[in-house]
């Protein structure tokens, strides 16, 4: 009887998982986010430390912060990097706007690791060694090699100076 009762919750939970999974990459976006906001509120977190699986000021993994951010405005995002990969709309990288999720291959299996794009080809981004830094999108060492595209998953408005 326990190995029948295992049985069915084993199926219900991976039921569960799989109907989960379908929704994953939705997004809700606000109307609209001012690139000056969100870029204050993502620097405002420079210098948090890294924390696997981390979503809080105590600590953030490279989705928990973006999503932290755009959560701040309005913007609720799926929680891994490519769950935030299938959604939104595909970006150019000669069309980059502030604001914009930036996506990269660090495991050698596909989009690994995302940060935000904030403008004169940096982005900001919940780095394992350093935490939450600045970074260049191009860097011909590391970040430029990695990188895989880009989406746009809000209405970012420009700020009039």
């Amino acid at each position: 009887m326990t190995s029948l009762f295992k049985k069915i919750i084993t199926i219900f939970s991976l039921t569960v998982v799989l109907a989960a999974g379908t929704f994953a990459g939705n997004t809700e976006a606000a109307s609209t986010v001012a690139s000056n906001e969100i870029v204050s509120s993502a620097k405002s977190l420079v210098g948090i430390k890294y924390r696997y699986g981390g979503t809080t000021k105590a600590g953030f993994d490279c989705s928990g912060y973006i999503g932290y951010v755009y959560k701040s405005k309005g913007v609720n995002l799926a929680r891994t990097a490519a769950g935030m990969y299938n959604s939104g709309k595909a970006v150019k990288k000669a069309n980059l706007a502030v604001g914009d999720l930036v996506f990269f291959n660090t495991s050698g299996r596909g989009v690994s690791h995302v940060g935000m794009y904030i403008g004169s080809g940096k982005f900001i981004h919940a780095s394992t060694s350093k935490g939450v830094r600045v970074d260049k999108l191009n860097d011909p060492y590391y970040w430029g090699k990695k990188y895989v595209g880009a989406k746009r998953v809000a209405n970012v408005t420009v700020a009039k100076k």
